[in-house]
């Protein structure tokens, strides 16, 4: 079987991540089949030179310099499937051209958007964001509906495919995302003698992010603790408007004790998640929580909001609070910084749940899928 991947998002977070680590997976995996990777040219000399180089003679790269949500990938990038005579597609998110006619399986990470439709998360003007809305609803609804299988990164995200796709649960695969090795168990000293004593928080700043919560929460940590001046709130993420954004609330509002850092290595992430008190996640809606996973491996302890996705994929290896409430959440902080037995068991059974999550599983879970979809 000749199988294309859409690694077209290869730089990116997120999505980037799952792309790359299934992709090196896979090439360890599957003896088998053959796989053409679809990607940008600016990505091509990354690929090459980096841990997820394609050494496999099984796996061609074919260089399409088509945007996502472009006009050019509805009229140009079929074509450029089209050309390797593929038998099967990997699309790993949901931007499936519409006139793609050939089998193909999707990954849905989340629905987010659907609960959270508002202009505040975006940079377009209203109108013209209502207009984009109504196609992502159209895209992802024809993606799934035309798709041989879909992937689900949860079961959280299954439900909500069924509720809102109204797509039969036979033909949904929940397969988890996985944790790089990198992610492992250890302290930096150099972290903590620059950084001191603090909380992080991993992720984007979109509105469902809920970081205004989080900022919220604190600021009343610090008014409550006078010998706070020395306590911070490390924000990692991508330097976008919605960071500067961010930016600007924190400045206008005088928030002290807050960081913010952008471009940093995963080296770098692994250990800024073993150097903090804790992990902070206190997002209204996750298709799977990455950072959340990331931080037990590291061993970091996490609180996170007590949302569906998170419980099931931390269980009891975590603290949960309520997202709406910045009391809570302030609460939860102090406790983390008073209680260190509460520290250590939390980052013992992290450290042990993160254990039954790999980018193997995912790669055999998706390699299933692959299989089916060609049979049916």
């Amino acid at each position: 079987m000749k199988i294309g991947i859409d690694a077209r998002l290869w730089a990116q977070t997120g999505v980037g991540r799952y792309i790359r680590n299934l992709a090196i997976n896979l090439q360890k995996i599957d003896k088998k089949n053959e796989y053409v990777l679809f990607v940008r040219s600016q990505d091509y000399e990354e690929i090459q030179n980096s841990e997820f180089r394609i050494q496999n003679k099984r796996w061609k790269i074919v260089q399409t310099d088509v945007k996502w949500h472009s006009i050019a990938e509805q009229t140009k990038f079929p074509r450029v499937l089209n050309k390797e005579k593929l038998d099967l597609v990997h699309f790993p998110y949901f931007s499936v051209p519409f006139f793609y006619k050939s089998p193909f399986v999707v990954t849905i990470h989340d629905l987010i958007i659907n609960h959270f439709p508002t202009g505040k998360a975006s940079t377009l003007i209203l109108p013209l964001y209502e207009t984009k809305l109504l196609g992502y609803k159209y895209v992802i609804k024809k993606a799934a509906h035309n798709s041989k299988k879909i992937i689900a990164v949860s079961n959280a995200t299954k439900e909500e495919i069924i509720d809102h796709l109204n797509v039969k649960p036979e033909k949904i695969k929940v397969i988890y995302e996985g944790v790089d090795d990198k992610f492992s168990n250890h302290k930096s000293p150099i972290i903590n003698q620059k950084y001191g004593n603090y909380f992080l928080y991993v992720g984007n700043a979109y509105p469902h992010k809920n970081l205004g919560k989080l900022l919220e929460a604190f600021n009343i940590l610090q008014s409550s603790k006078p010998n706070s001046q020395d306590l911070k709130l490390i924000l990692v993420g991508k330097n976008d408007f919605f960071y500067k954004r961010l930016e600007a609330k924190i400045e206008k509002e005088n928030l002290k004790g807050i960081e913010i850092l952008h471009d940093v290595s995963d080296s770098q992430l692994s250990e800024l998640y073993s150097g903090a008190l804790s992990l902070v996640m206190p997002s209204l809606m996750e298709g799977f929580g990455l950072p959340v996973l990331e931080g037990m491996a590291a061993g970091c302890p996490v609180l996170a909001s007590d949302i569906p996705s998170i419980k099931e994929i931390a269980g009891d290896s975590i603290l949960y609070f309520d997202p709406y409430s910045a009391e809570e959440l302030a609460k939860k902080l102090e406790l983390i910084i008073q209680n260190q037995k509460l520290r250590k068991d939390l980052i013992e059974k992290g450290y042990e749940r993160a254990k039954m999550f790999s980018w193997k599983k995912t790669a055999e879970g998706a390699l299933k899928v692959y299989e089916e979809a060609a049979t049916k």
